[in-house]
């Protein structure tokens, strides 16, 4: 996908005009291409070992129909709370195909995981005996797999979920006790494999690769202790998309070259294993678009300001607060809603864009070059199909809740 330089091509997404879709649909709104997300599967597919599923985390983009669309593209779904469980099902996602990760699962959560049969990643010793009472009140045994927290983590990442302490998974050192002494458990929980995940948003495909190797050798140490061969293995994902101008697109040359000798390897001394990466920001990302409309436009001490009617409330990423260190602008464009046109960008003008909300915070794009507006035209930021609505505050000052569709 060349989402970056969607901006300067026609101005349509999932084949239909953006102006017409503003027009169906009202603003704000976002609008998730289905096209686009079947192709980057069926091309990952293509590329990967055939032995190497792949799962969907669902925390990307919770939207139903969405979800309804990847459960006939994708091996299963990961998911991190019971309202997530509920949706998958609503989905048609049978139990079997769904795991639950997550490093405070309630009670409730935990039994209601117990009742549908859906593989448990357990995060803690804790939870694993809150887990193993649950089991035996409903008499039933509970699918497991612990969640490692490795002692490396994925270099490069956005976020880093391993390496160090972390409230995520249970520290790589301390498993083979656990697992040593399962026969206490073994009434209640039975154990299937082990889920390992370093980091996310890491563009490195080297790096990846690294740390696809290391998770599987430490699969393979970790697997001595079980009390019984694995069944799962869950090398974590990490695949990231490029938001900014001098990012590159993920090079998966030196992760299928890892995950192809992972593959043979396993194949030989992990025989009953089912190896899946679990990706959610990298199948969804670049298929989505959110779209405002400009409603105001100011000069404050000379400097351009666009008013528009979504913001941070809406997309919370894109206004720079949620996980970035230093605030940068994502990919935008300006669509007049007289012509449909882009604009002439010879005429274009500093501008910073800011939606309805009462605090500094809420800014989409920060001093950037847009061609003239006015009011009525539309604001699209692209690279918007992950953690976007569903991430956002939409409560925060009662706006209305943004509008989702999927094309």
């Amino acid at each position: 996908m060349h989402t970056l330089s969607f901006p300067h091509e026609a101005h349509t997404f999932g084949g239909q005009p953006i102006t017409q879709l503003a027009s169906e649909q009202g603003t704000p709104f976002y609008a998730y291409d289905s096209q686009r997300i079947t192709q980057r599967i069926a091309d990952l597919r293509a590329a990967l070992p055939q032995s190497i599923g792949m799962h969907y985390a669902i925390k990307a983009n919770p939207f139903l129909p969405l979800v309804r669309l990847m459960a006939g593209l994708v091996d299963g779904v990961d998911i991190a709370s019971a309202g997530e469980l509920d949706l998958a099902l609503k989905a048609g996602i049978v139990p079997e195909r769904i795991s639950f990760a997550g490093p405070g699962k309630r009670d409730s959560e935990l039994a209601q995981a117990v009742a549908e049969n859906v593989l448990i990643n357990a995060e803690s010793a804790g939870e694993l005996l809150r887990l193993a009472t649950i089991a035996q009140h409903q008499g039933h045994v509970a699918r497991v797999a612990l969640r490692v927290n490795p002692a490396f983590e994925l270099k490069g990442s956005g976020m880093r979920m391993g390496g160090g302490p972390r409230p995520f998974g249970i520290d790589e050192e301390m498993i083979p006790d656990l697992l040593a002494s399962w026969s206490r458990f073994d009434n209640h929980l039975t154990f299937e494999g082990l889920h390992i995940f370093a980091g996310s948003q890491n563009l490195n495909g080297e790096a990846i690769a690294e740390a696809q190797r290391a998770s599987y050798q430490l699969a393979l140490s970790l697997a001595a202790h079980a009390p019984a061969p694995i069944k799962t293995l869950n090398l974590g994902g990490g695949f990231g998309i490029p938001y900014f101008p001098h990012e590159s697109a993920l090079d998966l040359a030196p992760i299928i070259a890892a995950l192809n000798e992972i593959a043979t390897d396993a194949a030989q001394r992990l025989p009953h294993a089912a190896l899946h990466l679990e990706l959610g920001r990298y199948l969804v990302g670049e298929a989505g678009i959110y779209v405002t409309r400009i409603i105001d436009k100011k000069i404050s001490r000379g400097h351009t300001y666009l008013v528009t009617d979504g913001g941070l409330n809406h997309h919370l990423a894109a206004s720079g607060n949620f996980g970035q260190v230093i605030r940068r602008n994502y990919p935008v464009a300006i669509i007049h809603s007289q012509d449909d046109g882009a604009g002439d960008a010879a005429t274009s003008t500093p501008t910073s864009v800011v939606g309805p909300l009462c605090t500094p915070l809420d800014l989409l794009a920060d001093n950037v070059n847009l061609p003239q507006a006015t009011p009525g035209d539309l604001f699209v930021i692209f690279q918007s199909g992950a953690y976007g609505a569903s991430a956002s505050p939409q409560n925060f000052l009662s706006h209305p809740a943004v509008t989702e569709v999927l094309l």
